[in-house]
């Protein structure tokens, strides 16, 4: 009779246990939080409105919601684009309500004063700089609003009948609102248009290039209905 013999060989298996700690985790400081780490359009949260004024006067009242993000800036500075003529502002800070004090100045007392302007500007351009109520904390930000007066005659006129604005956005969202009474008859450009419960006429243009889009549209004056 053959015995078979069997041979069990038994293996010894090591189990290593690694404790399992957390990654760490990327610590913001705040100047990091208060930096813009974004440049395309999508991130721009300017706003600008345009209510135009009787097309006589070539004027139109201006709106800029902006947002001030660098540390320790004390003012905001709005350059007036050359051919306008700029009254009656009025700036308000968004996060308190507080009216600001603001002043009218040229480019050359901007120089004279050496005023911190990042925009090019002329010894004859007009400059509304906006005093912040207080200088900007690192990690913080500041929504204010500036409201302007323009006249442009150059780019806001009559034509016979009809009212012209031809004037070009560099800005991401921009709204123009025509005088009351007028309705639109034209438009050059893609936009969103709408009627005001208060019945004026808004047009609304997203500028998604990185340079200027040139906006032209006329309107006419809505006949006046004999009751």
């Amino acid at each position: 009779m053959k015995i078979f013999r069997m041979f069990v060989v038994f293996v010894g298996v090591t189990y290593l246990v690694v404790e399992a700690r957390p990654l760490p985790q990327a610590v913001l400081t705040p100047a990091a939080q208060n930096q813009n780490p974004l440049t395309e359009r999508a991130y721009q949260d300017r706003e600008i409105l345009y209510e135009l004024q009787s097309p006589e006067s070539h004027a139109f009242r201006i709106t800029h919601d902006y947002t001030v993000r660098k540390a320790g800036e004390k003012y905001y500075f709005n350059v007036v684009r050359a051919g306008s003529h700029v009254t009656n502002p009025e700036s308000i800070d968004l996060d308190s309500g507080e009216k600001l004090k603001w002043e009218i100045i040229s480019g050359k007392q901007a120089v004279e004063r050496k005023l911190p302007i990042s925009d090019p500007i002329k010894d004859r351009s007009e400059i509304v700089v906006t005093h912040l109520a207080r200088a900007l904390e690192l990690g913080t930000t500041n929504r204010i609003r500036l409201m302007e007066t323009y006249a442009d005659p150059k780019s806001y006129y009559l034509d016979g009948e009809e009212l012209v604005w031809d004037r070009t956005f560099g800005r991401l969202r921009n709204t123009v609102v025509l005088p009351p009474g007028w309705y639109l008859t034209g438009l050059a450009s893609p936009a969103t248009i709408e009627t005001l419960p208060d019945g004026r006429v808004s047009v609304y243009v997203v500028n998604p290039r990185n340079d200027e889009v040139r906006v032209y549209l006329r309107a006419r004056r809505q006949p006046v209905t004999e009751k």
